[in-house]
């Protein structure tokens, strides 16, 4: 071994020898650290260092669900306060509804009644007029001479006239004086009657040139909406027994509403009138509700105008017809409308409950009522006619019950409240007991 090598390793053995001693000292000064902590602190309240390590590894557990639960169910807690109403009695008249169409009352095909080119037209498709406004104007030009002609003729059957009554006062007077023949004033007197026949007929004539003229100009017969035109202007029209129509006039107000009673609403209805039978005039003061499909309630209201006399064998109905006024034109021809009639019967101790209070389900529609141990009950109801914000309620309800208005996410079947007893009118906001709808 040389001596290089024998230095290095010797130095190698001196700092290992050093590390040690380092070692040594440093564990014999933390044993002493130890043992001081130990006798200050004798009842050991400290904790040590590993116990604090698996302290900080170990979550703490926050308080149970179900302990937090219990607490809150030994807390006292009051039922929640529920506003009830009674149900209102009142005389109410029982309806049928039914569904129908709208129809226009007049609806006219507007022909040309002499024959002509046609020469101009007065409106716009789709505008509406007024009853004479001026249409259609045919070739008047050979009408007019026509017209001329026959007033020419009777300026000449009117001096025919009066020569033949000069005539014949001349040869009366030559016949007393045996100055003429008897024959001559005969003669006479059948030229003057013929001449005031042929004025008659040329009179006549002049009347029928004068119509023919006015038939040159296609009015409109009645207050409507006139389609578009059919036929363009340069067309020859009523020539040859045509009858091809120059535009369509539909008459919007009044309006007719059509619909069809089921035969057992008809034996229902004869049923609540009894013996009593109605007439022609009796029907026509019967009111007639109508309601469009996007429409609350019934706002249109009119009469019945006509009943048909038989139930169509094929359908098995009765077609009722009712008139109603129109004047903005809300209501088209061909709409589907509800319709609304009277039964012919009224009850007079009706119950009526605020239609808000009104909830459905899979079983049907029901109301929410609080009985005698101010416990809530599920009731199920049959409901009759809306009026205003009240709606009739023809079985399931005693006068007596009391029924929930309001908060009715609070208020469950079998759930135990304090009832606060108001009223129908703080209810719907309005002292009116309502109208049908």
């Amino acid at each position: 071994m040389s001596a290089a090598t024998f230095d290095r390793r010797n130095g190698e053995g001196m700092i290992r020898k050093h590390s040690t001693r380092r070692r040594i000292v440093f564990s014999a000064t933390v044993l002493a650290l130890i043992a001081v902590i130990g006798t200050t602190n004798p009842r050991n309240d400290l904790p040590s260092a590993g116990a604090i390590a698996a302290e900080s590894r170990v979550p703490v557990e926050p308080p149970r669900r179900a302990h937090v639960e219990s607490v809150q169910q030994a807390l006292p807690s009051s039922p929640p306060v529920i506003p009830v109403v009674l149900p209102m009695r009142q005389a109410v008249t029982d309806y049928v509804e039914i569904t129908g169409n709208a129809a226009s009352v007049n609806q006219v095909k507007l022909l040309a009644r002499v024959e002509g080119y046609l020469d101009k037209i007065h409106y716009e498709d789709g505008q509406f007029v007024k009853k004479g406004d001026l249409l259609f104007t045919i070739q008047q030009d050979p009408y007019k001479q026509q017209l001329e002609q026959a007033r020419a003729q009777v300026t000449l059957e009117q001096a025919a006239l009066d020569y033949a009554k000069t005539e014949t006062a001349r040869y009366t007077a030559l016949v007393k004086r045996d100055a003429a023949a008897q024959i001559e004033v005969d003669h006479w007197n059948f030229e003057r009657e013929k001449a005031a026949a042929e004025l008659l007929s040329a009179q006549a004539q002049v009347s029928i040139a004068q119509v023919n003229l006015s038939y040159t100009e296609v009015r409109a017969p009645f207050d409507g909406i006139v389609g578009r035109h059919l036929i363009d202007p340069g067309n020859l029209v009523g020539g040859g027994g045509q009858q091809a129509a120059l535009a369509e006039i539909t008459q919007l107000d009044p309006i007719y509403v059509v619909a069809n009673l089921s035969e057992q609403t008809l034996l229902k209805i004869r049923q609540n009138l009894g013996s009593r039978r109605l007439t022609l005039a009796d029907l026509q003061k019967i009111p007639v509700d109508v309601g469009l499909s996007d429409e609350q309630g019934f706002p249109h209201q009119g009469t019945i105008e006509y009943v048909a006399p038989a139930i169509d064998s094929a359908t098995g109905t009765l077609l009722v017809r009712g008139i109603l006024p129109n004047p903005n034109r809300v209501i088209l021809p061909g709409y589907f409308v509800r319709v609304r009639l009277p039964m012919g019967k009224v009850d007079q101790n009706a119950l009526l409950i605020p239609d808000r209070a009104l909830q459905t389900d899979q079983g049907g529609t029901y109301l929410l009522v609080v009985d005698k141990d101010d416990v809530v009950r599920q009731r199920y109801v049959q409901l009759g006619v809306l009026m205003g914000a009240l709606r009739v309620v023809t079985s399931g309800l005693t006068a007596e019950d009391r029924v929930v208005v309001g908060d009715l996410w609070r208020a469950t079947a079998g759930t135990k409240v304090t009832p606060k007893p108001t009223t129908i009118e703080a209810v719907t906001g309005s002292a009116d007991k309502g109208s049908p709808q």
